[in-house]
């Protein structure tokens, strides 16, 4: 780095004393990426990620990244991004809604080819009629790409789950992206208080020399992968070869799982398990969820709270072991498809329990009171909202 930084092992550096400092959601993930070690970061922009990658600039201007520029769209930002990593740099990148659709093509190339790199995705609208607003439809089609998957409540998870992704990406048995979702305007245009270690420190440098996929320079040339002739031409090893590298793609994903323990403290929160009726949300819809699991807890009611923090690998054996109890699961999500609530439903052997929202979409907010109506009648109280 450019900067005179202390560099320590990941598990070192979340030792730290922090700081509370009231900032917005972009400015929690420029701060990881800040102390990261970053060697480069390629954007093009698009609200509401241009104001994560605008402040990215200005940390590179500051002497904390060595190389940032401006790609010309979205597909060779991410094209880029394969690149320059295939080069052993550390690499960061962010992107949002049709933005995000657009550079697809590159972003699910990245696991099969290794590419180790952290991709922030400020979540928006991407349906007809155009909007910019808030809503996490877009992860949907992230979640069968092999890349693994955060899902940020809160300005606090934005900068703690960006900066254990740059550990993640890089361990040896794992070696593909690591996204870090969270939704547009709600989180990264609003302020909330964020404990950081001071910027002195930072994340140790990228070792390409150490990965499982050798990085090129003079001596290891570019890998042919698709174009060698035995999988363009013989259908036998074009199968075998495909089907055994997927396999082992999926299993790098699921061995992630281990470092959401050692770096996030576990991939679900829980609270007032054993309850009989459980809300169970992720991103900005776990704040709502667990606001109402607050009034219900007031009101005495039988209701507890799951956060899910990691959309992949899919916490099955944790999300069973919370549910196994609940008469009925309620699932608050910002989109109108319900891909939590479908996770949720196919991995518990119960799922006809699991209640399809509430969920709203388009950029409109998730009321509290939208959930209770959901919590009230799962416990045979319409009377009293009704009465409310």
């Amino acid at each position: 780095m450019s900067l005179d930084k202390t560099l320590l092992s990941m598990d070192e550096l979340l030792k730290l004393p922090r700081e509370k400092h009231f900032i917005t959601g972009a400015q929690a993930m420029s701060e990881a990426v800040k102390r990261s070690s970053t060697d480069m970061a390629i954007a093009y922009p698009i609200t509401p990620q241009s104001e994560v990658m605008h402040l990215v600039g200005d940390i590179f201007a500051q002497g904390h990244i060595k190389e940032y520029y401006r790609a010309e769209e979205e597909l060779g930002t991410m094209s880029a991004i394969a690149g320059a990593a295939r080069g052993g740099v550390r690499m960061f990148t962010a992107t949002s809604g049709p933005g995000l659709l657009r550079g697809l093509e590159a972003i699910v190339s990245w696991p099969g080819h290794r590419i180790p790199c952290v991709l922030g995705v400020l979540t928006r609208v991407i349906n007809a009629p155009l909007s910019i607003q808030p809503d996490n439809l877009e992860m949907a089609y992230l979640m069968h790409s092999g890349i693994v998957m955060l899902h940020a409540e809160n300005q606090q998870d934005t900068f703690d789950f960006t900066l254990a992704a740059f550990a993640i990406t890089e361990k040896v048995d794992v070696y593909i992206p690591v996204s870090v979702s969270t939704e547009g305007f709600f989180v990264t245009h609003a302020k909330g208080y964020v404990e950081m270690m001071d910027e002195k420190y930072a994340f140790e440098e990228c070792d390409p020399y150490k990965a499982p996929v050798p990085a090129m320079d003079n001596e290891v040339p570019p890998a042919r992968i698709q174009r060698d002739a035995p999988v363009q031409k013989s259908n036998f090893m074009s199968y075998l070869i495909h089907s055994v590298w997927q396999q082992e793609i999926w299993d790098s994903n699921q061995r992630a799982m281990k470092y959401m323990y050692q770096y996030i403290d576990g991939p679900i929160e829980v609270q007032n398990p054993g309850s009989d009726v459980m809300l169970v949300a992720s991103g900005c819809a776990a704040a709502q969820a667990r606001e109402a699991h607050r009034y219900a807890q007031e009101e005495g009611l039988s209701v507890g709270f799951v956060k899910v923090k990691c959309i992949r690998p899919w916490p099955t054996d944790e999300i069973r072991e919370a549910l196994k109890t609940a008469k009925t699961v309620i699932v608050p999500e910002h989109n109108i498809v319900g891909w939590l609530c479908k996770e949720i439903k196919g991995c518990i052997p119960n799922g006809g329990i699991v209640l399809e929202g509430p969920r709203v979409y388009g950029g409109m907010t998730l009321p509290v009171e939208l959930i209770m109506t959901e919590i009230y009648n799962a416990l045979g109280m319409d009377s009293l909202v009704l009465q409310a």
